[in-house]
């Protein structure tokens, strides 16, 4: 079959903005990211924490979904949301994730595989309570990933929910909400190059301390 739309098919951007060396790298893949990652920040990039995260459930089917990282620990990357979603079933399946990171203003990606796991109750409730009111109440009227008859259905129970708490001055956390932590197994660092011959660096973990880094044909 011929390519129907060519002029998809023509979209193309050169990139030139870096290069990526094994001699540029930090030995641990989080410091690198750190390092990436306040380099993201600094060039302006628009939500530098958007990521999307991939699971499998049961079914051997995947999921993709952009959600927003809020921390880097020193084992790992962690992000909050409902417990009863879909990504949460699926993670309660099979804990083994992925992750991917794309700053088009910076012409890089990072790609992450791990394994992910609930934090601490006490994280959950620090990060809830730091979020706007709005958020808060948004996170305990809404039954993620569950069928809604409209859109008034949900802003009712938004409603509900805003005089229930209304003489409250701290919203608790729902024990149906919280963060979860992905610990890396596998993180490609990716800078796009001339010609799409794009440097590719891969961290491999060799056990729970050291880390093999290798070199990717692009």
């Amino acid at each position: 079959m011929s390519i129907q739309h060519k002029e998809i098919a023509a979209i193309r951007e050169e990139y030139s903005k870096g290069y990526l060396l094994e001699n540029d790298v930090l030995e641990n893949p989080i410091f690198q990211f750190k390092k990436w990652f306040s380099e993201a920040i600094s060039a302006e990039v628009k939500e530098p924490n958007a990521m999307v995260l991939s699971t499998v459930n049961q079914f051997q089917s995947p999921s993709s979904r952009v959600v927003l990282l809020k921390d880097i620990k020193d084992n790992g990357f962690s992000f909050f949301t409902n417990y009863e979603s879909r990504k949460a079933e699926d993670m309660l399946e099979n804990p083994k994730v992925s992750l991917l990171f794309f700053w088009q203003e910076l012409q890089r990606q990072v790609r992450i595989e791990g394994v992910v796991s609930k934090l601490p109750s006490s994280d959950s409730d620090e990060y809830f309570s730091s979020r706007p009111r709005g958020s808060r109440i948004g996170a305990i009227a809404s039954p993620q990933s569950q069928v809604i008859v409209n859109r008034e259905e949900l802003e009712a129970k938004v409603d509900l929910v805003t005089n229930e708490f209304s003489d409250l001055e701290i919203i608790p956390r729902p024990e149906f909400w919280g963060g979860y932590l992905v610990e890396p197994t596998l993180v490609e660092f990716w800078q796009g190059r001339s010609s799409r011959l794009h440097d590719r660096i891969v961290y491999e973990l060799r056990d729970q301390a050291n880390w093999l880094i290798k070199r990717l044909a692009p």
